[in-house]
């Protein structure tokens, strides 16, 4: 078994369990600044990905409840997909050579938390593959957290 040391999981290996059953839905009531979100409008908020695939990797969520896109009006969706063009124009002046964007529908299809839709934006680039990821079958994040949160919620500033 391999073991990463992974210091900035500490605070939700001990945090407490939230009284909210889904935790989307906590984060859509938390201020923007608060538990690493860093955009909220009246449809929707991003937040960074606690445990992202790459530094900067964040999700576009509804602030409704729901686990499937068909569930939101033509106008709701026209909304969260023009905040995902500016995400995506946000990652590219972050430094992204490319981007993976994706919904999992449901838990069958691959969503972590089946019963909140959100979006994920994950950037990538050119050197972000490495041994580890190739031969180990691991990932380093070799980035302060901190600080792409910081860049992140300065940017959004610009293209939200």
């Amino acid at each position: 078994m391999q073991h990463l040391y992974s210091p900035w999981r500490s605070a939700y290996l001990q945090e407490k369990k939230q009284d909210c059953e889904c935790i989307f839905c906590h984060l859509s009531s938390v201020e923007v600044g608060q538990e690493w979100v860093f955009y909220k409008d009246e449809i929707c908020y991003g937040v960074m990905n606690a445990y992202p695939y790459n530094p900067a990797h964040f999700m576009i969520i509804p602030h409704k409840h729901i686990d499937s896109p068909h569930l939101l009006s033509e106008s709701e969706w026209l909304h969260l997909s023009g905040k995902v063009l500016c995400g995506i124009e946000m990652l590219y002046e972050f430094g992204a050579e490319g981007i993976n964007t994706g919904i999992n529908i449901k838990q069958a299809g691959g969503a972590g938390i089946p019963n909140h839709l959100h979006w994920h934006l994950v950037p990538r680039f050119q050197r972000d593959t490495n041994f580890m990821t190739s031969i180990a079958e691991g990932r380093i994040y070799g980035c302060d957290f901190e600080e792409i949160f910081n860049t992140i919620q300065e940017l959004s500033r610009k293209y939200f």
